[in-house]
């Protein structure tokens, strides 16, 4: 990588600061750089950050970025494969709860992870749509290309569509999304048939699919010939059928791998957009939920992925969840304690800023492991955050200094108080139930969560 990648990136990226660029910059390089804080105040600790501690949360307050000019700056610096490799990206969306925060604005009930048994999967906070560039083995290192907050008003296929649509605009490599099994729908199909992107998702094993429809005889029948062909149940093996397509292979630890694809399926309400149903049986799997022994994939495209590469491909997309471990454990995104999801997602973006770094400057010096982190293996962003200081100490920072401007004069005598206004959660799901029936007066609504 050119030397001058990663200085000039950081330049790109600091232009798109609008308002209290300097205090973000600074924010940003002491969480590239502090690796010893163990919270947000502590970043203030850092040499990096010239000001005092209550300007990190300030810095958000008054945080103005320009998002279109910092995608563009992230697609600018994006990691291109060689020619005659794919381009894969994935998407997924990840939980930030906020299930005490009364004051904050627009929480929704999300999905939770790792709760006790019987518990309820779902709390109220705010949830990210993250798209990223996946690496060529499953890893920590994704490339962020954007993290956008889902609000109460959409759904999380309604933001990756979008998301997707302008990757397909600043791009210029045609690229295959990697998605897994709330992509696998009928709902996306839909949301995504107008973009010019290859597509590879998980789908859900209870689906029903349909062939085409057969070709009308010569027979004066009355009525509109039918909409869909025989029902491709994947759960009933009875309704599968000869599949169109068969490989068999062995997978990186030698365990027997067996594809079969099926063309021209699609959905009821998606019959226009078809896609190709791929089964993948794994004989060295487990055989449990985490790691079943039988997989299905849907996927569609000018070019979409050929038997031997459909789970190949697929489990890059567990990177994803790599990343987010980085993002969550080591670089305190869902630490912050911002009132507003404006000032939450300005925080996105410092996190999507520094795990970048971190993937540029990875081949600029060597990474730092502790005495006890194996040296064999590949190093991780955690490594080479810590040798981060003496590059940027190298480099310098586009932030200008810090002016001292003296105490604030406090609050003034004699202006009331008032209390801070509070939010109640969205039920998201009643809002998608009348946008439903809307649509489809005949459709169920959808289930209200109550807790």
């Amino acid at each position: 990588m050119d030397s001058d990648t990663f200085p000039g990136f950081r330049s790109a990226v600091y232009g798109c600061f609008k308002r209290a660029g300097d205090a973000l910059m600074n924010v940003a390089d002491a969480l590239l750089t502090e690796t010893r804080a163990r919270s947000v105040a502590e970043l203030s600790l850092s040499p990096l950050f010239e000001r005092r501690w209550p300007s990190i949360y300030e810095a958000f307050q008054d945080a103005q970025i320009d998002r279109s000019a910092m995608k563009e700056a992230f697609v600018r610096y994006a990691p291109l494969p060689e020619e005659g490799q794919r381009l894969v990206l994935g998407g997924d969306a990840s939980s930030i709860l906020r299930v005490e925060s009364r004051t904050a604005r627009d929480r929704c009930y999300v999905h939770a992870s790792n709760l006790p048994e019987g518990c309820k999967p779902v709390r109220p906070g705010w949830q990210f749509s993250e798209l990223a560039v996946l690496p060529k083995k499953p890893s920590s290192w994704v490339y962020v290309l954007d993290n956008q907050r889902i609000p109460s008003t959409a759904t999380q296929g309604e933001v990756m569509a979008e998301q997707l649509r302008e990757a397909v605009l600043l791009l210029s490599k045609r690229f295959v999304f990697v998605g897994d099994g709330y992509y696998g729908s009928e709902t996306f199909r839909i949301l995504s048939a107008d973009i010019d992107c290859d597509v590879l998702v998980r789908s859900a094993k209870n689906r029903v699919l349909y062939r085409e429809p057969p070709l009308q005889t010569g027979d004066k029948r009355r009525g509109h010939p039918t909409w869909h062909g025989a029902p491709f149940k994947l759960h009933d093996p009875a309704t599968h059928g000869t599949p169109d397509r068969s490989w068999e292979g062995n997978d990186a630890h030698g365990h027997r791998v067996e594809v079969a694809s099926w063309q021209n399926m699609h959905f009821r309400r998606a019959r226009k957009d078809t896609v190709w149903l791929n089964r993948v049986i794994r004989h060295g799997a487990a055989g449990t939920k985490r790691d079943p022994r039988t997989s299905w994939f849907l996927s569609w495209g000018c070019d979409p992925p050929i038997e031997w590469e459909v789970h190949s491909l697929y489990r890059l997309r567990f990177s994803l969840e790599h990343g987010y471990r980085v993002a969550k454990q080591v670089l305190f995104w869902e630490k912050p304690r911002l009132r507003t999801p404006e000032q939450f997602s300005c925080w996105t973006d410092i996190v999507s800023l520094v795990r970048n770094e971190l993937f540029l400057a990875r081949d600029l010096s060597q990474a730092c492991p502790q005495p006890w982190e194996s040296k064999r293996r590949d190093s991780t962003p955690e490594q080479v955050r810590r040798a981060m200081p003496r590059i940027i100490a190298e480099l310098g920072t586009p932030a200008r200094s810090c002016q001292p401007r003296g105490y604030s004069p406090g609050w003034p005598v004699g202006r009331a108080r008032k209390p801070v206004e509070t939010h109640k959660v969205v039920y998201k799901a009643t809002q998608e139930a009348a946008s439903t029936a809307k649509a489809n007066p005949s459709a169920r609504p959808a289930t209200v969560l109550v807790t």
